[in-house]
């Protein structure tokens, strides 16, 4: 899946498949995970949104399940 990168304390890179709803968070430790079911509003919200994660942390992090990549 294709990221974009993003301007975040904790977040490098955001990515999002509208097909299977899939949307991928890089963190800038390494970490990768992939969230499942994510309506595309919740996705263009979170690119759009002055603080990536406080958006991430308050609207996905707690509300999709989520598997780890890596």
């Amino acid at each position: 899946m294709l990221r974009q990168t993003v301007t975040s304390g904790t977040i490098k890179s955001v990515g999002y498949s509208a097909l299977s709803g899939t949307l991928e968070i890089e963190f800038t430790n390494g970490s990768l995970y992939q969230y499942s079911d994510v309506p595309e509003p919740v996705y263009r919200e979170l690119m759009a949104a002055p603080s990536h994660g406080t958006y991430f942390n308050e609207h996905v992090r707690e509300w999709y399940h989520f598997r780890k990549i890596r």
